[in-house]
């Protein structure tokens, strides 16, 4: 018997919903059940308090990628999903990152750090905190360049993102 070999991609799903409570643990929930993968997974609230913004990155072959936008859409809560293409969107990420570092690394960690315009947030006897915004890509790379550092500790938001222009804006009353 020949086994089929799938095809897995990523997706960018965004979501808004309203903001009640459990709103998220319910789609997260969804997800599980169905043995869906999710690779990042960000919200908040927006400009209007009455909903939040999810940003899902899920990963699968086209079959999964298709069900997982329509098992979301049926969910009460869901006011609106859209598939944020690259093409047609802006997606940011943000990584905080704990650096071991002697008096004599500061310099050059600034310096890389000035390269990427990423912020030294916090500074100790030892360490250095650096805050970076950008593409996933800026962020590995930035990642890759640190290689010769020790990291102490390091934590990501997920992507996050919106669609380009006003063409797919949803208003709501």
């Amino acid at each position: 018997m020949i086994k089929e070999k799938r095809c897995s991609m990523q997706r960018v799903y965004s979501l808004l919903v309203d903001n009640n409570p459990g709103v998220l643990s319910r789609i997260a929930g969804l997800f599980s059940r169905r043995g869906y993968s999710i690779d990042s997974i960000t919200a908040g609230v927006t400009a209007d308090p009455r909903f939040t913004r999810i940003t899902i990155v899920a990963s699968g072959d086209e079959l999964i990628l298709s069900q997982i936008e329509k098992q979301v859409r049926k969910l009460e809560d869901v006011i609106e999903i859209k598939v944020l293409k690259p093409e047609d969107s802006v997606y940011r990420e943000l990584i905080m990152v704990k650096i071991l570092a002697n008096p004599a690394q500061r310099a050059e960690i600034v310096s890389l750090a000035d390269i990427f315009r990423a912020k030294i947030v916090d500074v100790e006897k030892e360490s250095l905190m650096v805050e970076l915004t950008g593409t996933q890509s800026k962020l590995e790379a930035f990642l890759n360049l640190l290689d010769g550092y020790e990291i102490l500790e390091l934590a990501r938001t997920g992507i996050t993102g919106l669609s380009r222009g006003i063409k797919d804006v949803t208003i709501i009353e």
